[in-house]
């Protein structure tokens, strides 16, 4: 493995479901702190302030820390544990999940199930099994037994998934891609930035609670007051059976993303339009997306005070909201290579004239 394989292997196999980022913060605080200030808001929300030859105009690089899980709601007495979820999860993804569930004195392993087949009619076997209708065993017989093990409510719950490079040595798979995905681009940007002049103070923020509302793209802008932001993500790939070219035509191997549109914003346009161009001089291809359900931590960020200069940016990533997704590795290079040759073009008079 190489160093960026071996952070993405260690940002996707550390645990951190929405509202419980505690162990995905320890990972990031210590590559945070080799390029810059280190604060905290309070929901969370880890930011790194790198200033450059200039204070202003302030630049977020932002991207969520939290990943897709559950939450123990409830025991019942013969021992099965009953769970919520903490952001989107498909129901067809999660029987016979292996899980850890997380409980104040160490990790408890169970499997996610459900009636079995067997015991189904034949019209019951044809629906989707409902998340209301799962538990999660633990191999428990009784309720006292889960209690022994301290499981109790409010465990966060997280799938077990190792990162993993297939077979071509290019793609790889792991869970909690979206967004440590982001996470990775954050830390290689600054990494990037560290030896050179950049006409702005750049701020490095991994979020929280992003899954369940972009609560900690709230608090932390709030912190920041930036003047620009730029939302590191992941794109929706399109280039699996099943999938028309009008609902996506994005491509792993193809290029970052930039998004033109989701349900909560509408990127600044002059600022779409330089990433575009930037894209174009570097000779870094770029895939256009659309997405019509779904948001980003750009939602709030954006609508601060009189409003922020606000895109996103993407790693093309199969499979996302589940246990195992597929980024290509060349995508997510040039995504580094885009968004450092974006940060350097950014200095007062451009970012001024974005909204004039």
């Amino acid at each position: 493995m190489d160093n960026i394989e071996k952070l993405l292997k260690q940002l996707t196999e550390v645990n951190g479901v929405a509202g419980y980022e505690r162990e995905v913060r320890e990972v990031i605080k210590p590559c945070f702190q080799q390029f810059g200030e280190i604060t905290q808001d309070k929901l969370g929300s880890l930011i790194c302030k790198k200033t450059g030859s200039s204070q202003r105009p302030k630049l977020a690089l932002a991207a969520h820390m939290d990943e897709i899980g559950f939450m123990v709601k409830h025991i019942t007495k013969e021992g099965f544990i009953k769970f919520t979820s903490l952001g989107g999860w498909w129901d067809q993804v999660l029987l016979a999940q292996r899980v850890f569930i997380k409980t104040h004195k160490g990790d408890v392993v169970g499997v996610i199930g459900a009636k079995p087949p067997h015991l189904l009619s034949d019209e019951e076997c044809k629906k989707v099994v409902e998340k209301k209708d799962m538990y999660i065993d633990i191999g428990a017989t009784s309720k006292e037994e889960v209690e022994e093990v301290d499981v109790r409510l409010g465990d966060p719950i997280i799938p077990i998934s190792n990162f993993t490079i297939l077979a071509n040595s290019k793609t790889y798979l792991a869970k909690a891609l979206d967004d440590r995905v982001g996470c990775a681009l954050a830390i290689l940007t600054m990494q990037k930035l560290a030896n050179i002049n950049h006409p702005n103070t750049v701020f490095a923020v991994a979020t929280t609670q992003e899954e369940i509302g972009a609560r900690g793209a709230t608090t932390s802008v709030e912190l920041i007051d930036p003047d620009l932001a730029i939302i590191l993500e992941v794109d929706i790939a399109g280039d699996v059976p099943e999938i028309k070219p009008e609902e996506s035509s994005i491509k792993l191997g193809g290029g970052p993303t930039l998004l033109t549109y989701d349900v909560r914003m509408i990127p600044n346009l002059k600022l779409r339009d330089l990433v575009v161009d930037t894209a174009k001089e570097k000779d870094i291809p770029l895939q256009l997306s659309a997405q019509e359900g779904g948001s980003t931590d750009g939602g709030p960020i954006h609508l601060h005070k009189i409003g922020v200069p606000t895109v996103v940016i993407s790693v093309p990533t199969r499979h996302i909201h589940s246990h195992g997704a597929i980024i290509h590795r060349q995508d997510f290079d040039r995504t580094v290579d885009l968004v450092t040759a974006i940060v350097k073009r950014l200095d007062s008079k451009t970012v001024r004239e974005l909204t004039l």
